[in-house]
């Protein structure tokens, strides 16, 4: 159990030393959207699905933003710009506004 816990506290103090801001608050949005997820699920398994397109389409969605986000993520990080030559972090933001966009517009209709 000592092994767990030293790995998780050198894991927390190489993340909150090693890793820019802007990481920091794409990891906050993903780890929001994880949790909207899980909710959505539990309440799904607990009350039911009786609007099950409200349910497919908000569940939908929040996968969809997640991955759309760990893309935000893996562009804006410093360490892979060899990945991504020509793509600036301004650039993979844009995308990503562009995206949910487009997905909230694909959602919507969905729903009816």
């Amino acid at each position: 159990m000592t092994n767990i816990k030293t790995v998780l506290v050198k894991f927390y103090d190489d993340y909150t030393v090693n890793t820019p801001k802007k990481l920091k608050i794409v990891d906050a949005y993903l780890l929001y959207i994880l949790l909207t997820g899980i909710t959505q699920f539990v309440y799904c398994c607990l009350v039911g699905t009786f609007p099950f397109n409200s349910f497919l389409a908000g569940f939908i969605c929040t996968v969809s933003c997640f991955v759309l986000g760990v893309c935000l993520r893996l562009q804006s990080n410093p360490q892979n710009k060899s990945q991504f030559l020509g793509i600036s972090p301004e650039r993979g933001f844009a995308d990503f506004v562009f995206a949910h966009v487009i997905l909230h517009l694909v959602v919507v209709n969905f729903i009816g």
